[in-house]
């Protein structure tokens, strides 16, 4: 079975997380709440592909990230997440592809996908260690 990677964005504000309600035409996952990301592309990184996708999905330009974890979801394909923890970037935050992009609490969000759920799991598990 081929792996798909994939890199998603935990942007942080706040004590707060900002989640995408997908769109309803996305060929995998479609409405569901879940953390930004994107597929990475064929001989690109995954910073580079970080960087791409915060561009496309919220228009914004990371200055100070760190890698998380990664972890695979089965979905339509099978698919390997690489999150990353955006704690500052550029620009102002704009849904660009997904229906909309709104922020959560840390503690009590409405994510729909166990990939993403463990991932915050994973980042409020180690904060005191990220910060």
């Amino acid at each position: 079975m081929q792996i798909h990677e994939c890199v998603s964005f935990v942007v942080l504000k706040d004590q707060q997380v900002l989640l995408e309600k997908r769109a309803q035409d996305k060929e995998y996952d479609p409405n569901l709440i879940a953390i930004p990301g994107g597929h990475m592309e064929h001989g690109e990184t995954r910073e580079q592909t970080l960087f791409r996708e915060l561009k496309e999905e919220l228009n914004i330009v990371p200055t100070n990230y760190l890698y998380l974890c990664s972890l695979y979801h089965p979905t339509g394909e099978l698919q390997l997440i690489h999150y990353y923890v955006i704690n500052d970037w550029e620009g102002t935050i704009v849904s660009l592809e997904a229906d909309e992009v709104s922020w959560f609490p840390l503690h009590t969000n409405p994510l729909d996908i166990a990939a993403d759920k463990i991932a915050l799991s994973e980042y409020l598990r180690l904060r005191s260690v990220l910060e």
